[in-house]
């Protein structure tokens, strides 16, 4: 069952939003990226927000919208759902975060917003007073 089937939004919500608008807490990206998975069915090990910081400086990507956990929970996206496949190693995972997180016809929301776009299509229950 989609969430979005509602006429308001999940309770909690609207708190979170009221803290973080639509970027990812620590937290938030914390359960997100515990849900990851390869292909194969088998969890990912995440990265931390320092080895992707470590990461992003070691190929000298600076990214223009680097809000709270957004980038964080976009290369742990990548590296679940990409990484050996169409991305071939951790050069081209670098610039994928900042093509991912800076893409010209994006907006800064857009990590937090996919994934939200996902869960509710998924119908994927976040207990949102807990991601605060």
């Amino acid at each position: 069952m989609r969430l979005d089937d509602r006429d308001k939004l999940p309770s909690g919500l609207e708190e979170y939003l009221s803290m973080y608008g639509w970027h990812f807490s620590k937290k938030l990206c914390s359960w997100a990226v515990s849900h990851m998975k390869k292909d194969d069915g088998k969890k990912i090990t995440p990265y931390t927000k320092e080895m992707v910081d470590m990461l992003l400086e070691k190929y000298g990507i600076e990214l223009e919208n680097k809000f709270g956990y957004d980038y964080v929970f976009a290369a742990n996206m990548a590296k679940a759902d990409y990484l050996g496949s169409s991305i071939p190693d951790e050069a081209h995972l670098a610039k994928f975060i900042k093509d991912y997180c800076d893409d010209p016809d994006g907006y800064p929301e857009l990590p937090m917003s996919r994934f939200y776009a996902d869960i509710v299509g998924k119908g994927i229950p976040v207990i949102w007073e807990d991601m605060i």
